[in-house]
């Protein structure tokens, strides 16, 4: 009696804690579903849109690279995946995944087993449980209600899916370690192949990423994930998925090619492959200053395509790199060689004007511990920082490390060559290469192409050598004087430019004077045009447009003639392309169009440029067909017989007509080459980033930047058809001239005759008469050979032999010929010649 009546109070006990039970978990249960009840009546529930890289493409389809933040991950569908992964995906995680109706009570029950025994909550979740917590849940947080959360949405997947659609959304959202998301990812990241050709070994080290990928990585844990790999072939055997054979032989072939040698520190992220990384950081700054609406480009997977043409970009990359190398080992060797004078010569005259006008020291000494440095840290110190950094996730200590390492750079920077080169198509703008410096990394974003501002030199002569011949008060045809002028500015100042080692040509003509960079003759023309003329036409060219910022450009003084400004490489290829493109407007873009992940055009910003300058109509006409092909005509004799002949020869000549000009600045501090073909236009600087360095006599634009834009230049042209410029049906005359007067053709002997092309309406009517040309000329060429028109208190005669020192000054005013100060606006058309020469006048324009 007594046992009976403890049995019922025993019986009554356990039901009231079952019914208690059952309450919390009824509880806990709506609690878990009324938490998903807003996403269940979605009717977008089941949709899945999971974080995808955008691809960056060039002109021909080609993947330049690709932006992720965290997630690298490539969609594919069912029928790309292979049995193998199948078979060992379910063998590994859930066998009865075909059978189940998205819960497993085995799996459940030997959970709760488990969970009683190590007090942990364990697995047991199918993977259609495992999806549905990748989708709707945390799978951080080990919680009751977190499983029952999965185990709701797991049975609202099965209903709405095939077990086939399931595991595709699996295989393209679970994480398989290293960065990779979604089985094609990782195939890629870890076998260099898509998922349909993996093999049954492959596949096994695949799935078994899914629960610890850092400690089974056949990366990191070669040996660890061997054993697994090995265990979860042998259950495959067993289910009748694989025979032993194919075990073995998958097995065997897959280890026997083990490269041990990979990083075991290596990610998606940082392995990610750029093709072009200067050009796509250029688009990933246009996307965002740009792309209008809430898309990430980290993970909405864009298709971005591009202008660029990886075929021209490789080129670009392998002649840059070179010629950046070669030209920086002259100027070290170089640097070298004048080491030993620079204690008793050089640095009491750079200390003195660096104390007298406030420059920076020079530090010559040390400069190749400054070089070792640098080596150590990029190549040892900087990767073990950042391994360090990634492992502890100490992120604060690579930034650190980082930003304290850049001036270091900085300072070692300013005696390292940089370079840049930029094309761009003739007819549409596009980019079709980027070279934004030596090498693209961390420390070495800067791009040079698009970013840098650095003066031109004489390649900006013929952006107002146009507004010359469109004046119709000059030809190419016009005599113009090479002697020593004095020049009035604006302001009242003079201003007295002299020529290489003092050589004076005398009477020359425009033609002569562009294609070997004349520095007084093109003075000559920018005094007879005007500043103005000059001004609006450069500003037009470059693509200059807002006042403030064109007065600030352009000094009203005679130094701009030499192109003391300061513009971008893109500037100037815009600038050239317009000669190219019959003086139309050409606006560099690199950016064609934008479809989202499932094909929509979202921009299309080419189109968008296109409409823009069909708007302008005649507006967009920067200059006349007939004066563009006049500029083509007169830089084709540049590349034939003036700056460019020299890199002509040195590639064993050009595949089709091209025309271009050098540039070589200041004390040999920057040289330019930009020049085009009837195809595309492209520009090429090497200098330094900071003021101060000198490249040397022997690397100017005509030997440095001009030999690397005719290589670049002859082979991205080498399967184009070779075709001419186009020569406008109108607005033009071909007339014979007299190759020394410009005038027209007298017969005498010894006469040398070449056919020129002038604007309608401007051809020379007089006669050659060309005894009193040669004897005008040598009298020219006597007087300034004993002109004294300087006078010197000490002579400087090592500037030539060292071109670290360049004196090249204005002795009329006592400051440096580049460094002109603003005058005050207006327009002074002509130079005021000095009083104490009887020499002829220097221009005859209209002959």
């Amino acid at each position: 009696m007594i046992f009976s009546e403890r049995r019922n109070r025993r019986l009554k006990i356990v039901s009231i804690l079952a019914l208690v039970l059952a309450a919390g978990m009824g509880l806990l249960l709506g609690l878990a579903l009324s938490a998903t009840w807003n996403i269940q009546n979605r009717s977008n529930f089941g949709n899945f849109d999971p974080a995808l890289p955008s691809k960056v493409l060039d002109i021909h389809g080609n993947v330049i690279t690709e932006f992720f933040s965290t997630e690298k991950r490539d969609l594919v569908s069912y029928n790309d995946i292979p049995r193998f992964l199948t078979d060992a995906l379910v063998t590994r995680e859930d066998q009865d995944f075909f059978y189940h109706n998205g819960f497993s009570l085995k799996g459940i029950l030997r959970a709760m087993v488990m969970d009683l025994i190590t007090h942990h909550l364990q697995g047991g979740s199918t993977l259609t449980q495992q999806l549905a917590g990748k989708l709707y849940s945390d799978r951080t947080q080990l919680t009751l209600t977190r499983k029952l959360q999965e185990l709701w949405w797991a049975l609202q997947l099965e209903t709405k899916f095939s077990k086939e659609e399931i595991l595709e959304q699996y295989m393209n959202n679970m994480p398989f370690g290293h960065a990779t998301y979604g089985v094609e990812a990782a195939s890629k990241y870890f076998f260099n192949k898509p998922v349909k050709e993996l093999t049954p070994a492959e596949a096994a080290l695949l799935v078994i990423q899914l629960v610890r990928p850092g400690l089974y990585s056949p990366i990191r844990n070669p040996n660890g994930a061997a054993k697994v790999q090995k265990d979860i072939l042998d259950q495959m055997v067993q289910l009748g998925y694989i025979t032993a054979k194919q075990a073995k032989d998958s097995f065997d072939q897959y280890w026997s090619n083990y490269d041990y040698s990979r990083g075991n520190m290596s990610t998606a992220y940082f392995d990610q492959v750029d093709r072009a990384p200067y050009f796509t950081e250029y688009v990933r700054n246009w996307l965002d200053d740009n792309l209008v609406g809430p898309h990430d480009i980290y993970r909405d997977g864009l298709v971005i395509h591009t202008t660029l043409d990886l075929n021209d970009q490789k080129v670009a990359d392998e002649v840059m790199t070179r010629g950046i190398e070669i030209t920086n080992e002259k100027f070290q060797a170089s640097n070298g060689r004048r080491m030993n004078i620079v204690d008793s010569e050089i640095a009491p005259v750079l200390d003195m004007l660096s104390y007298t006008f406030n420059i920076s020291d020079l530090k010559a000494k040390g400069t190749q511990r400054l070089r070792d440095a640098r080596s150590y840290m990029e190549q040892d110190l900087l990767p073990t920082i950042d391994i360090a950094a990634k492992m502890f996730g100490v992120d604060s200590l690579d930034t650190v490390a980082t930003k304290a390492y850049r001036p270091v750079v900085a300072i070692m920077g300013r005696d390292q060559v940089e370079g840049a080169l930029i094309t761009l198509d003739n007819a549409t703008g596009y980019i079709k290469a980027m070279v934004g410096g030596s090498h693209f990394d961390r420390l070495n974003q800067f791009n040079r192409a698009v970013q840098a501002r650095i003066q031109p030199g004489s390649s900006f002569k013929p952006l107002y050598y146009s507004a010359a011949i469109d004046s119709r008060k000059y030809t190419p045809a016009t005599m113009i004087m090479d002697q020593p002028t004095v020049f009035r500015n604006e302001d009242g100042t003079y201003y007295t430019p002299s020529n290489f080692l003092g050589e004076w040509k005398g009477p020359v003509l425009l033609r002569q004077a562009l294609a070997h960079s004349m520095n007084v003759p093109s003075i000559q023309i920018l005094a007879g045009i005007g500043f103005d003329a000059a001004i609006d036409r450069a500003a037009k060219l470059l693509g200059i447009t807002d006042p403030a910022q064109i007065a600030a450009t352009f000094p009203r003084r005679y130094p701009l003639a030499l192109g003391i400004i300061s513009v971008s490489p893109i500037q100037m290829a815009r600038a050239y392309a317009i000669f190219a493109n019959q003086g139309r407007e050409v606006d560099p873009i690199g950016v064609l169009y934008i479809q989202d992940r499932k094909g929509n055009i979202i921009a299309n910003p080419a189109a968008e440029m296109l409409n823009e300058q069909r708007l302008k109509g005649s507006a967009a006409q920067i200059i006349s067909p007939q004066t563009a092909y006049i500029m083509t005509n007169l830089l084709e004799t540049t590349v034939q017989t003036g700056t460019l002949a020299y890199a002509r020869w040195y590639v064993n000549g050009l595949p089709m007509e091209m025309a271009g000009k050098t540039g070589t600045t200041q004390n040999w501090a920057d040289a330019w080459a930009i020049g085009y073909s009837p195809y595309m236009t492209t520009a090429v600087w090497l200098g330094f980033d900071h003021p101060g360095n000198s490249l040397g006599l022997e690397n100017t634009g005509a030997t440095a930047a001009g030999i690397y834009w005719a290589e670049y230049m002859k082979k991205v042209h080498e399967h184009l058809p070779p075709i001419k410029f186009p020569v406008p049906a109108t607005g033009l005359q071909f007339v014979d001239v007299d190759a020394e007067t410009g005038l027209l053709p007298s017969g005498e002997p010894g006469e040398h005759v070449i056919r020129e092309v002038f604007l309608t309406g401007t051809a020379p009517t007089k006669v050659s008469n060309l005894a009193e040309f040669r004897k005008m000329r040598d009298a020219v060429l006597s007087a300034n050979m004993n002109k004294v028109l300087h006078k010197v208190t000490s002579k400087i005669d090592n500037s030539v032999l060292n071109p670290d020192l360049n004196f090249n000054l204005d002795l009329n005013t006592g400051l440096p010929n580049s460094t002109p100060s603003t005058s005050p606006s207006g327009d002074n058309s002509q130079a005021e010649e000095p009083s104490q020469t009887n020499l002829p006048p220097s221009t005859t324009p209209g002959n």
